[in-house]
């Protein structure tokens, strides 16, 4: 079968494609005709030596698929052969096959086309955490999201408003802010005009978001701790500007607010029955359409590195996609 392989850390154009041995499911296992794949941030990371997690060379990233079961292990019981699933493999999804563990896989939704399913959980996932679990998220608050153009960022409009939140989109670029607003934000800041921070506080009537969702940190996150409400939480998604910030403690004291890590793949493991939930209330959503996971470009598998670099120089709305089978 043909795979994209990382064989040494690197930029994307250093990924090769070549010809490997198809995989076989183990006991627990899965084994999962890809048709398309979705692509990530974490992605970029894998590929550079940057990421938590680091696979043994050689390796294909890609982190979600979406496709139809070929065989499954002697232990599986959730899964037959020919069923349209979802898998969270972590890695390996750039490829025609992988396999992933049992736990890891979800049962697509009559409707979906294997286009939205390899790009709906990674992003909605970890956005159901965050607001699910971690924030505790309350109809009426304001909710403050950078990015708000991204994949996990127009997740996060779409699932605040579900939620009945008050949402405020940041972004770069007006025409991707527009997007944003499509998909649900009440009020979008361009942050390259000038520091937002006033703005959300006039726009919260002085007092400040009650929830931020921050997947780029940097700057984002500096000027979040100074205009977030009394017992506010800033949720730490990730660092898409490249800079790990941190927090003055004496911020947080004043502010009785909280700064909340979400590693939404790390409690996936720990909670699977809770993940399951998530994703029903997340599928029942798609299904009224006020889930609307947004794929903006669609790459072969050759050009997976393409697709990676795409990402790297913001050129994404929403998701990419790499097509594995037509």
């Amino acid at each position: 079968m043909r795979a994209v392989l990382c064989k040494a850390y690197g930029p994307p154009d250093s990924l090769v494609l070549a010809d490997v041995a198809p995989p076989r499911p183990a006991a627990n296992e899965v084994l999962i005709d890809v048709h398309a794949a979705g692509v990530n941030f974490p992605d970029v990371l894998i590929v550079a030596g940057k990421y938590q997690y680091k696979p043994a060379f050689p390796f294909s990233p890609g982190a979600e698929v979406a496709g139809r079961v070929l065989a499954v292990g002697d232990k599986v019981t959730l899964f037959k052969p020919g069923e349209r699933v979802i898998g969270l493999c972590g890695h390996g999804g750039f490829a025609e096959q992988v396999t992933v563990p049992e736990h890891k896989v979800l049962a697509m939704p009559d409707g979906m086309d294997f286009a939205v399913g390899s790009a709906i959980a990674l992003t909605y996932g970890t956005t159901a955490h965050a607001f699910l679990q971690r924030a505790r998220l309350r109809p009426g608050e304001w909710l403050l999201v950078h990015g708000a153009s991204g994949g996990v960022g127009l997740s996060a409009v779409e699932m605040g408003k579900t939620l009945g939140a008050r949402v405020i989109g940041t972004g770069g670029d007006d025409g991707k802010l527009a997007i944003a607003l499509e998909h649900g934000a009440d009020h979008v800041i361009n942050y390259n005009q000038g520091p937002f921070r006033e703005q959300v506080k006039a726009l919260t009537g002085g007092n400040g978001a009650d929830v931020i969702y921050d997947a780029v940190g940097g700057e984002a996150f500096d000027q979040s701790l100074r205009c977030i409400n009394w017992d506010g939480r800033l949720l730490v998604i990730g660092f898409a500007s490249g800079r790990i910030p941190q927090a003055p403690a004496n911020l947080m004291l004043l502010k009785s607010c909280s700064v909340v890590g979400v590693f939404w793949g790390a409690w996936s493991e720990r909670e699977p029955a809770a993940n399951r939930e998530n994703f029903r209330l997340v599928f029942e959503w798609w299904r009224q359409g006020k889930l609307r996971p947004r794929v903006s470009q669609v790459f072969e598998l050759a050009d997976t590195a393409k697709a990676i670099q795409a990402l790297v120089d913001r050129k994404v709305v929403g998701k990419a996609i790499v097509r594995v089978k037509a």
